[in-house]
């Protein structure tokens, strides 16, 4: 995601793409395990029915999202969570240009 500041909060409950069931916001900004790590946007999982175990839960990103059935909570912590994110992604893609600017000459 371009701007994290703009974010979903956890708590928010989406309905994806040509999704059939709503998904409820866990996590943001999360690498997916398997053969290849695949980052994404949000961790979600079935809404209503909640955590059903980790076969369940799924990755998307914020372009994947069709409609925002509900905005999960905001606060001042969350505003200061989303602002040491935003520094940890800026540094680590810093890290990433400089690894790949070596490796160019």
């Amino acid at each position: 995601m371009e701007n994290i500041k703009e974010l979903l909060p956890t708590g928010s409950v989406v309905r994806l793409v040509d999704g059939e069931k709503y998904l409820m916001i866990v996590g943001v900004m999360q690498t997916m395990a398997g053969i290849r790590k695949k980052e994404c946007d949000y961790l979600g999982v079935l809404y209503p029915e909640g955590y059903l175990g980790d076969e369940f839960l799924y990755g998307f990103n914020h372009v994947d999202v069709e409609e925002i059935v509900f905005r999960g909570y905001e606060d001042q912590e969350r505003e200061e969570f989303l602002t040491k994110l935003s520094d940890l992604y800026a540094e680590r893609d810093q890290k990433k240009e400089k690894r790949k600017g070596r490796f160019l000459r």
